[in-house]
């Protein structure tokens, strides 16, 4: 396997065993699956920024373009103490790998500043995100690469660096990035979509999986910010019991099910879930363990470890983080046989309808909510479709099946476009 020199740690690492499984698989043109391995463009900045008390503190910012064959790319941008290059150039791969299998028009990209914004004011996040615009403002635009929310950011960051953007050009541009408020240019049902998306692909893993959506149908989710939620209230819908959630602060668990809306509540006005009343309490590590139907990890990367994997009691994971499996653990979840949606396939709503949203804002044209929904909901079912055929086909995991699906469609895409020069 060949390895940048710039990148390195187990996340990249592990996906680039991905592509090189994915390739041997579908025997691949090796001269694709190299090209795959590297990012087309990496940015680097310093954002200095002047803090409430006067001083300046420098942050550093990242932009990475993985692929973009297929157009303009496209991801989110990140705000945690934890973001790295190579975290940022993972993510950008898998985007473009997340494009593809959804055959958006769309490229690979991703962003971050390491920094903590739950210890920043409103003042300072803002002059932050506009600072780091218009370092990367040469890199981004409708037509070249098109930021999103991701975690330690949500519509009002995407609003700065619209109206940032906007600034420096001299009119309005909102198609500069998705995830915006509906004020501005944005779409109804962006902000649900991803966890929508992960319950969608539920859906018809249920199907395929003979699992009948009910009462008795017990549901875990580790994370429970924008995406956990939505898909916890997806799950509660649909019928199912929600047993257990957690946040950073820790977990939250009653066997007999939680009552979502009454969660919702008492999270908008405490911020957390902690001291949730009608409920125990229990820490992220245990929660992954709790026997249960499905497991929704919604959190972060590398949460489930070859340590924890073989204390697992589900029968389905779908993906709703990003990479929260790593590579050991993922070979011991296909022995047990525990059937996994993965994370370039269970969260791949949110992109989906940033994509809806950057039609809607180049046509002018805006959908409603319900038309949205049910784009998205047939996007995904015929995706999940084809990557279990794709799978049946190879006789390989969900995720090689995924990865294959994939590349399938970015390889002709590359070997039509041909190599330049």
């Amino acid at each position: 396997m060949q390895e940048t020199k710039l990148f390195s740690g187990e996340l990249y690492n592990n996906a680039l065993k991905q592509i090189d499984l994915a390739a041997q698989t579908m025997h691949l043109d090796p001269n694709v699956a190299g090209r795959l391995k590297y990012p087309k463009r990496t940015l680097i900045v310093s954002v200095p920024v002047r803090m409430d008390d006067g001083h300046i503190k420098v942050f550093e910012g990242y932009r990475v373009q993985h692929n973009m064959t297929l157009g303009p790319g496209k991801g989110g941008i990140r705000y945690s103490p934890l973001v790295t290059l190579s975290e940022i150039a993972t993510f950008a791969m898998q985007m473009t790998l997340k494009c593809s299998l959804f055959q958006l028009p769309l490229g690979g990209a991703k962003g971050g500043i390491r920094c903590n914004p739950n210890r920043m004011s409103r003042g300072e996040k803002q002059r932050m995100t506009r600072r780091f615009t218009s370092e990367i403002f040469n890199l981004i635009g409708p037509d070249k690469d098109i930021p999103a929310p991701d975690i330690g950011t949500d519509e009002q960051v995407m609003a700065w660096m619209m109206d940032t953007y906007s600034q420096e050009v001299g009119f309005a541009i909102p198609g500069v990035v998705t995830g915006k408020p509906i004020e501005i240019g944005g779409s109804l049902g962006r902000r649900d979509a991803t966890g929508r998306g992960v319950g969608y692909t539920i859906l018809e893993a249920a199907k395929y999986l003979n699992i009948s959506l009910d009462q008795n149908t017990t549901v875990v989710i580790q994370g429970y910010g924008q995406v956990g939620s939505a898909a916890a209230r997806k799950m509660h819908k649909v019928g199912c019991s929600v047993i257990a959630l957690s946040d950073e602060n820790g977990g939250i668990y009653n066997p007999k099910g939680l009552d979502i809306e009454k969660v919702d509540a008492y999270v908008k006005e405490k911020r957390t879930l902690s001291g949730y009343p009608n409920a125990d309490s229990i820490n992220n590590e245990e929660l992954l363990e709790l026997e249960c139907t499905i497991l929704i990890p919604a959190a972060i990367e590398e949460q489930i470890t070859k340590d924890n994997a073989p204390k697992l009691k589900c029968k389905m994971i779908a993906e709703a983080a990003n990479s929260p499996t790593t590579g050991p653990a993922d070979l011991i979840l296909q022995d047990r046989g525990i059937f996994v949606i993965p994370d370039i396939l269970a969260n791949g709503g949110g992109v989906t309808v940033s994509y809806f949203e950057w039609v809607q804002g180049l046509q002018k044209f805006f959908w409603d909510e319900k038309d949205v929904n049910n784009r998205l909901f047939t996007i995904m079912a015929n995706t999940f479709q084809k990557v279990l055929a794709t799978q049946q086909k190879y006789k390989c995991s969900m995720r090689t099946a995924a990865y294959v699906s994939a590349m399938e469609h970015l390889s002709r895409a590359m070997l039509l476009r041909g190599f330049y020069p």
